[in-house]
C-alpha cells in the first residue's frame, strides 16, 4: 500500500533498520537514530542500484514521488540517476563560478587595449550601476530576455534612452562572448533590438559668417580664464574634437614646425591625426605656453593640476558668453568647419582627412595620409585668415588666391 503523510509521522525508529514501501521502487528508511532516508530502487543491466532521494521530511512526499519519477525517466534511458545529479551538480558550480558579473569583467579585459580610456570607464561605471545590482551575481544561462528588458526600462524611464541602447549592446556583446566561450547557448539580448527607441539626434549646425563674428566678438570680450579663451579660439582655428583639445600635451607640438601630432589612443577612430597649425594658431599656442608650459598638458585642471580640463568647462565657457545652455557646443566648430571650407572651394578628401574621418580603403588612407599634408598646411592657414578677415568685419573677401588648386 502506498505511502502516506500520517504515516511517516507516525512511524517510529526502532534498533534496527525500518523500511516503508510506497511504489515503483520507492522507500523510506528509517535508521535506529530517527532519520528517515528516502531511496530509490532500480534495475540497469540487471544489476540493483539505489538513489538516495533526500532526508524527510525536508523531502516530502509529494517531492520524493517527483524526484522519483524523474529518476525513472533516465533509468528507462538507460542512465544512472546519480551521475545524472552528479553533472548538474557540477555545472551549477560552474554556473555560478561563471556569473554575468564575471564574464562581462572578462569581456573587458578582452577589449581594454582596444578602446580610449573614457569608452571604458563608461562600460564600467553604466554596468555597475544599472546592469551587476539586478543579475550580476546570476550564472550567466539564467539571464533571461525579461531581465534584460527590465533594466533597459530602468534606464529609460529616468530619460537615458541612449545608455539603455549602449546597454542592450554591452550586454549582447557579453553574451555572444559567453557563447564562443561555450559558457552560455544563446544571447537573449538580441531579442531586445529596437525594445528602446532612440531619441531624437542633436546634429551639431554650421555657424553662419555673421554667426562666427559675433562669436569672435564675445571671445574678445570674455572675462574669464584666458587658457578658457584660447581653447575655444583654437576648436575653431583647428576644428578637432573637444576631448582632444583638452588632452592636449605639449609633447605633441612642435611650435618650429607649425605641427600638432595627436597619437592614435586618443583618437576616435584610434589612428595617429596631424593639426598644420596655422600662423594665428601659433601665436596664441607660444601664449598659453607661457601659462601652462612647465607642466605635462596644454590646459590642465585649474583644482587638479595633473588632471586636465573639465569636459564642462568650455560649455559653462559658452554660457557664461551668453549662449543658451546646449544651445552652442564645440563639435559645432568641426560642422562649420566642414561646411565653409567645401564653400570655399576645397577639396573633399582634403576637408575629411582633415577633419579626421576614416578613409575605409586603408590603401588609399595611407596614399591620402601623405599626399595630402601639404594642401592641408594650406587650407588651415586659408581658414584662419577667412576667420579673421570675418571678425575685422571684411565682407567677400577673397582668402582663397588660387580656389583651382584646392580641387
Amino acid at each position: 500500500m502506498p505511502l502516506t503523510d500520517v504515516k511517516i509521522r507516525q512511524a517510529k525508529a526502532t534498533d534496527k533498520p525500518l523500511k516503508l514501501t510506497d511504489s515503483h521502487g520507492l522507500y523510506l528508511e528509517i535508521k535506529p537514530n530517527g532519520s528517515k532516508l528516502w531511496r530509490y530502487r532500480y534495475r540497469i543491466a540487471g544489476k540493483e542500484n539505489l538513489f538516495a532521494l533526500g532526508e524527510y521530511p525536508a523531502v516530502g512526499l509529494s517531492d520524493a514521488r517527483k524526484v522519483r519519477d524523474d529518476a525513472r525517466d533516465f533509468v528507462k534511458e538507460g542512465q544512472h540517476p546519480s551521475h545524472i545529479r552528479r553533472t548538474e551538480r557540477a555545472r551549477n558550480i560552474v554556473g555560478n563560478a561563471n556569473t554575468f558579473k564575471a564574464i562581462t569583467q572578462e569581456w573587458v579585459e578582452k577589449k581594454r587595449t582596444t578602446w580610449s580610456p573614457y569608452y571604458l570607464r563608461q562600460v564600467e561605471r553604466f554596468m555597475e550601476n544599472d546592469v551587476y545590482p539586478h543579475v550580476g551575481r546570476l550564472p550567466i544561462r539564467s539571464v533571461t530576455a525579461a531581465n534584460i528588458l527590465n533594466i533597459l526600462n530602468r534606464v529609460s524611464d529616468r530619460g537615458a534612452e541612449t545608455v539603455a541602447l549602449n546597454l542592450r549592446q554591452w550586454c549582447s556583446a557579453v553574451f555572444r562572448y559567453a557563447v564562443a566561450t561555450l559558457r552560455a547557448d544563446i544571447d537573449p539580448a538580441a531579442a531586445l533590438r529596437g525594445a528602446v527607441i532612440r531619441p531624437p539626434i542633436n546634429h551639431s549646425k554650421p555657424m553662419t559668417r555673421e554667426e562666427i563674428g559675433g562669436f569672435v566678438k564675445k571671445l574678445r570680450g570674455y572675462g574669464g580664464n584666458r587658457t578658457t579663451a584660447i581653447a575655444m579660439r583654437l576648436l575653431l582655428l583647428t576644428f578637432v574634437r573637444t576631448v582632444e583639445m583638452r588632452k592636449a600635451e605639449w609633447a605633441e607640438i612642435n611650435l618650429d614646425r607649425s605641427e600638432w601630432r595627436i597619437p592614435s589612443e586618443k583618437m576616435k577612430m584610434r589612428r595617429p591625426h596631424i593639426v598644420p597649425l596655422s600662423r594665428q594658431a601659433v601665436v596664441l599656442l607660444r601664449e598659453l605656453q607661457r601659462i601652462t608650459g612647465a607642466g605635462r598638458w596644454l590646459f590642465p585642471n585649474n583644482r587638479r593640476p595633473d588632471d586636465v580640463m573639465s569636459a564642462t568647462t568650455i560649455n559653462r565657457a559658452f554660457e557664461h558668453m551668453g549662449y543658451a545652455p546646449g544651445s552652442v557646443t564645440g563639435h559645432d566648430f568641426r560642422a562649420t568647419a566642414s561646411t565653409r571650407l567645401h564653400e570655399m572651394g576645397f577639396q573633399p578628401d582634403v576637408i575629411e582627412r582633415q577633419l579626421a574621418h576614416t578613409e575605409r580603403n586603408k590603401v588609399k588612407a595611407a596614399y591620402n595620409h601623405a599626399e595630402y599634408l601639404t594642401k592641408r598646411c594650406d587650407m588651415m592657414q586659408a581658414w584662419a585668415d577667412w576667420i579673421d578677415a570675418i571678425a575685422e568685419g571684411v565682407t567677400g573677401t577673397q582668402v582663397h588666391s588660387d580656389p583651382a588648386s584646392a580641387r
